[in-house]
């Protein structure tokens, strides 16, 4: 086997193994293989042009094994969830989970390069948690006094229209009846995407160990046939 071919094994599995690791992640219905790249997901998202990559580049990106620059793209970051590319896609891939998986990854991993998109993810788990419901007023005191301090006074006279409508008030939403029973489920969904992302790991973990294996048993073949040839 030619040194050409050698890479080739060595570069095109990986990216496989990634692939394989983002559609585990999203399950069984992921069809992200089938991706075509015939650009309709990036022609029909709102969001396309603040995106680093279209998400039709994105998945190219997936499939070429390119981890990083993925994960620390804001692409999932900026999808909205308006489910127009899953709704356009000919091989009915479900984008936006496809966008939800990445962004947990790349939280895992501390791939962002921001902190300023997961912070605000946490923040509405938390009033989500906390009082079962959101709570707007909470939620943009925490993220903008993180962020974007400087940005509050601008937004002043917008919030006290709001206030005088009664489209927003300051105090905390009330409770949702029940709120044990919502925590119990979440807490049961972390742990089953904490399983489902063991697995992935594991699966991905053998995949690397196979191909380890398969290229240094090609490799020694080729030396040991440039051997006989007197190569």
């Amino acid at each position: 086997m030619t040194q050409v071919q050698l890479a080739s094994v060595a570069t095109r599995e990986p990216g496989a193994g990634f692939l394989d690791e983002v559609m585990g992640r999203v399950g069984a219905s992921s069809r992200l293989d089938m991706c075509i790249q015939c650009g309709t997901c990036g022609g029909s998202c709102p969001s396309a042009d603040d995106m680093d990559h279209t998400p039709r580049a994105l998945f190219a990106m997936i499939r070429a094994g390119m981890r990083d620059a993925v994960l620390s793209s804001n692409t999932p970051w900026m999808c909205v969830s308006c489910y127009r590319c899953a709704v356009r896609c000919p091989q009915d891939i479900p984008i936006t989970d496809v966008m939800y998986a990445l962004k947990a990854m790349a939280v895992e991993r501390g791939a962002c390069r921001r902190a300023t998109a997961p912070d605000f993810s946490r923040a509405f788990i938390w009033n989500i948690e906390t009082f079962g419901r959101s709570f707007e007023v909470g939620l943009t005191a925490r993220h903008y006094l993180r962020h974007y301090l400087t940005r509050l006074p601008a937004m002043a006279p917008m919030g006290i229209s709001m206030l005088r409508s009664g489209r927003m008030t300051l105090l905390p939403p009330r409770r949702i009846h029940g709120i044990p029973g919502l925590r119990r489920i979440l807490v049961a969904a972390k742990e089953l995407e904490a399983a489902k992302a063991g697995a992935t790991r594991r699966h991905v973990d053998a995949d690397r160990a196979r191909v380890t294996a398969t290229t240094a048993a090609i490799a020694t073949a080729a030396g040991g046939g440039h051997g006989e040839t007197g190569l």
